[in-house]
């Protein structure tokens, strides 16, 4: 009998023991519920930044006054030859989904063909380019991290047909000294094609000289004061975009 009790509290011991599905449950905090666009419209937790009514949520980069692009009849907007725009919200880390085409007509070639170019905070540039049919160095074509990183491939399509970008941006940390403690990453999808993957960015994105990374540092040709805008280059060409949106992370 002594036995049969022994063996019982064996049993007993190792059946509290032995591991249950519910021990690597995690049922706190529930995800929260957002609503997927249909196609490529926006979830329903995006900021919408241009849907082709307006652009009221933008302003002109140079001096701060009204962002006057062209609005076009297809609910898409156009670069017009007197400066950048910005957005008047100023964003962390976010998702970004932006599409755009370059003219059906094409001249120019190299970098003078459909450039215009997506910086986040001033800082750092994603390229938009014609890169169909037109070569130019590899860290500059469409998609690429300007300067830094060519893309995995070129996802180009035709002048004149849409293309989209989804991007995914983390931002830089800083310590209260300006020193980087973690550099921003960049993830970038082109037509649904992954072209960079995760890459860490290695500072500013700079035309010429090499890339900053101090916490008031921004690319030279971005003026002197920091802000965490979303900003669309005016680079002379008119490049058109269309349904941007934006999640913050």
């Amino acid at each position: 009998m002594k036995y049969l009790f022994f063996f019982l509290g064996f049993y007993l011991i190792f059946a509290q023991d032995k591991p249950k599905p519910e021990d690597t449950e995690i049922w706190d905090p529930e995800p929260e519920i957002v609503t997927p666009g249909i196609e490529n419209s926006a979830p329903s937790d995006a900021i919408i930044l241009f849907d082709g009514k307006d652009l009221s949520k933008w302003k002109n980069a140079r001096g701060g006054g009204e962002a006057s692009w062209i609005i076009n009849d297809d609910n898409s907007m156009t670069v017009t030859r007197n400066g950048g725009i910005e957005t008047i919200e100023e964003f962390g880390s976010v998702q970004l989904h932006i599409e755009w085409k370059t003219p059906l007509k094409m001249e120019g070639k190299g970098q003078g063909r459909g450039n215009s170019g997506i910086m986040f905070q001033r800082r750092y540039e994603v390229q938009v380019l014609d890169s169909y049919n037109n070569r130019t160095y590899s860290n500059g074509q469409a998609a690429s991290i300007y300067k830094q990183y060519a893309p995995l491939v070129n996802a180009s399509k035709p002048p004149g047909d849409w293309q989209t970008y989804d991007i995914i941006f983390m931002e830089p940390e800083f310590n209260e000294s300006g020193i980087m403690t973690k550099r921003g990453r960049l993830t970038v999808f082109h037509n649904g094609i992954l072209v960079q993957n995760n890459i860490e960015i290695l500072g500013t994105t700079e035309y010429i000289g090499m890339p900053k990374i101090g916490k008031n540092d921004i690319s030279g040709y971005m003026g002197k004061e920091i802000k965490k805008v979303l900003y669309i280059q005016d680079h002379g060409n008119p490049v058109s975009y269309r349904n941007i949106w934006l999640r913050k992370l």
